[in-house]
């Protein structure tokens, strides 16, 4: 099958093929664009300059393209000119010009400048039984620091800036001589606070965040929806009272207390398992991956709220 198309100058005119032409000038080599049938084509092309007395043999390279799409382009052939051939996109670059118009400097996103800059939540929580500051980093590199004088509960928070790479910082100091009620209750309010004052108004993120973490023989199953609506469906069979001096009735009251400050809507569900620690850790580490995925960019979504409703607020 023959190639339709053609190439006209001032002395001559190609049809269908390539064919043997007589000039004096060196030739660029041609371009032809295939019809949808096509899947070879054979072009001629001389190999250096043609005398005005003979002309030389040519060579037959074969050329195999792809049925791919190609993006169109338009071309200038320079055909009798020493001036090299200008291919010009038609799809525009995204590029801002500079006052002096010597150079371009591509602009960034929001999403990438947020990134860069990092969300940051930082929350000072201070009551007659507690007094708690929180700072969080959403995009931070997994940095804990946590006192709150409840080592276990330090050691979960632990968990959550590990795997969720949040830099967490927590100080919290209470009244852990009556018990750890309150000073475990005001941290996980400072820390929904924080996190919701991080989010902003949550444009570009994904939203929804969902993980299973196995700890040994404990499953742990957390899905969860930034949606600004508090809702906490808890189902964990914690086998025994404490973990070291930490009451695991706590664990339900930590996350409720977060999820009514953050506005997130959480469930909790126990697949497996019949050791307490591992059963909480593996909840505080499925909650970190889970939110982690729910924080991070959509790059699709172009900054835009994850909602049809336009807005994802606490109210």
């Amino acid at each position: 099958m023959k190639t339709p198309f053609s190439v006209q100058s001032e002395n001559y005119v190609v049809g269908s093929t390539v064919r043997q032409i007589r000039s004096s000038a060196a030739f660029y080599s041609f371009l032809s664009i295939l019809t949808k049938n096509e899947k070879e084509m054979e072009l001629r092309v001389p190999v250096h300059s043609l005398s005005n007395s003979s002309l030389p043999s040519l060579t037959k390279p074969k050329v195999r393209i792809s049925q791919r799409k190609l993006v169109p382009v338009r071309i200038t052939y320079p055909i009798l000119s020493s001036t090299p051939i200008r291919m010009e996109s038609q799809s525009p670059l995204r590029a801002t010009p500079t006052e002096d118009h010597r150079s371009t400097v591509t602009s960034s996103s929001p999403i990438e400048s947020g990134a860069r800059q990092g969300r940051i939540g930082e929350v000072k929580r201070v009551t007659r039984e507690t007094n708690v500051s929180v700072k969080i980093n959403l995009d931070g590199t997994g940095i804990a620091d946590s006192s709150t004088g409840i080592p276990f509960l330090d050691h979960m928070l632990d968990q959550l800036a590990s795997h969720g790479l949040f830099d967490v910082h927590v100080r919290a100091t209470g009244d852990i001589h009556i018990d750890d009620h309150h000073t475990n209750e005001d941290v996980a309010l400072a820390i929904g606070t924080a996190l919701l004052q991080a989010l902003g108004d949550r444009k570009g993120i994904n939203r929804f965040g969902d993980f299973s973490a196995p700890l040994d023989e404990a499953l742990i199953h957390v899905s969860l929806d930034l949606s600004g609506r508090p809702h906490l469906s808890y189902d964990l069979e914690i086998p025994t009272q404490r973990v070291g001096t930490y009451d695991t009735q706590l664990v339900e009251h930590f996350f409720q207390s977060l999820v009514n400050t953050s506005g997130m809507t959480l469930h909790i569900r126990q697949l497996a398992g019949r050791n307490s620690h591992h059963i909480i850790e593996a909840t505080f580490k499925a909650f970190a991956r889970a939110l982690r995925q729910a924080t991070e960019y959509d790059p699709r979504r172009l900054g835009t709220v994850p909602s049809s409703k336009g807005v994802l607020s606490r109210a």
